[in-house]
């Protein structure tokens, strides 16, 4: 466990099927715990939520609460204790807690390296160690409130990265498929579903996106931004910078310009 006068404490724990903690007035700062691997549960007025991997829970001050590992299973998790001055996120419950299952892989890696960089601030203890823990905090709620607004398929949500990912490259349906485990014709069923494009609409849409913050703010060509955001066929960039921005590029410049 990692203790600071700052309000921020954190920790990283494998406990055993006999481990309890039983709070019935709460505390007065934030608890935040995310499981690695194992079975525990969380009991807050009166509803019990079961934490596996990818399980990451958010209880506000004053929530009584009690929580400890399942019959025989081990429980790993990490956990952090914060102040409320990191409320001005505006993404923080108002009252009880927030609760959400972390099932795609690369988002548990990521959010497990956000709470391996808060232990390791608070151990080094160096010049802005504080703010450099709120900082990976806030990575954090920001994750979970983005999963808790957007009720994805990890699926597709893998998909999204991969695509974000490898904009710059030739992308294959069915190299996607069988990387998230679908035939190709139900993941682009599954993923128009989901997000209401289809793949490759969104891959154009995410090129063309970056197409514009370069075109903006590089002062490369339209030409040049073409390449560098994976298009092959400037004529094939133009059509699809008219259909998602309105306008040809050239437009776009001048409007710029002016």
């Amino acid at each position: 466990m990692i203790l600071n006068t700052n309000g921020l404490f954190a920790g990283h724990f494998l406990e055993p099927d006999s481990y309890f903690m039983k709070r019935p007035h709460g505390r007065d700062d934030w608890l935040l715990m995310f499981t690695l691997e194992g079975a525990g549960f969380v009991n807050y007025h009166g509803v019990q939520q079961i934490c596996k991997k990818g399980a990451l829970i958010l209880l506000t001050p004053g929530t009584p609460h009690d929580y400890g590992t399942m019959k025989n299973h081990t429980w790993q998790f990490v956990w952090v204790h914060f102040p409320s001055t990191l409320t001005e996120t505006n993404l923080l419950p108002q009252e009880g807690q927030l609760f959400v299952n972390i099932e795609n892989e690369s988002i548990q890696e990521r959010i497990h390296l956000a709470f391996a960089r808060i232990l390791a601030d608070s151990r080094e203890r160096g010049e802005y160690w504080f703010e450099l823990c709120c900082s990976s905090l806030r990575e954090i709620i920001l994750m979970m409130a983005q999963k808790s607004l957007r009720k994805i398929d990890p699926r597709i949500e893998e998909v999204l990265r991969l695509l974000s990912q490898q904009m710059r490259e030739e992308i294959r349906l069915d190299s996607l498929a069988q990387t998230v485990g679908l035939s190709p014709s139900r993941l682009s069923h599954l993923f128009k579903a989901s997000t209401g494009y289809s793949i490759i609409d969104t891959l154009n849409r995410m090129r063309i996106q970056q197409a514009v913050m370069m075109l903006a703010d590089t002062g490369r060509s339209a030409s040049e931004v073409c390449y560098d955001v994976g298009f092959q066929n400037y004529n094939h960039f133009t059509n699809q910078f008219r259909k998602w921005q309105g306008m040809t590029p050239s437009m776009f410049m001048k409007n710029l310009r002016q």
